[in-house]
């Protein structure tokens, strides 16, 4: 649980000045203005300013001043350090804590490893077990219990049934 977080991808240049805009993998791309610091590529960006609107954002960095400076981080993943991450209410998780998860139903059945969440209205839960991917809906009922410190994803067998792919 001490990985960097990815809280964004850079889609492309912004104007003639460095800006950037990028889509905000986290809740909103309000949630970027909070970050002094970003890191694309393993190079550290200081934030000058950074506006949003739906899930996306337009970001000003450090040391990017012009459009062919900003080309060049296209398609890049937005990191930030895990400790100037905000703190989630209780029943929420970052998706790179739930990689890895083992899924099981309520009896310890193993049903697959969790490889990608991807973030809709209702989140899409990929597994891979024995080289096979199955999908499922995190529909109401369908995961019952979160334990990150103990990856591992307790889901209700009947439900899972339903909303698997």
């Amino acid at each position: 649980m001490k990985e960097p977080l990815i809280v964004a991808v850079v889609l492309k240049p912004q104007g003639i000045r460095g800006e950037v805009k990028v889509k905000a993998l986290t809740d909103s791309a309000e949630d970027l203005k909070a970050f002094k610091t970003l890191f694309i590529d393993g190079v550290e960006y200081p934030v000058l300013s950074a506006r949003a609107h739906g899930d996306i954002a337009y970001l000003t960095l450090k040391g990017i001043a012009d459009r062919n400076s900003a080309e060049l981080l296209r398609g890049k993943d937005v990191v930030i350090n895990r400790e100037d991450a905000p703190a989630l209410p209780e029943g929420r998780y970052y998706i790179v804590d739930l990689l890895g998860c083992r899924v099981e139903n309520e009896r310890g059945d193993f049903l697959g490893e969790v490889t990608s969440v991807t973030p809709a209205r209702t989140d899409i839960y990929t597994l891979l077990k024995d080289g096979k991917e199955i999908t499922f809906a995190a529909a109401d009922g369908v995961i019952t219990e979160i334990d990150v410190d103990g990856a591992k994803i307790t889901v209700n067998g009947k439900r899972f049934k339903e909303v698997s792919l």
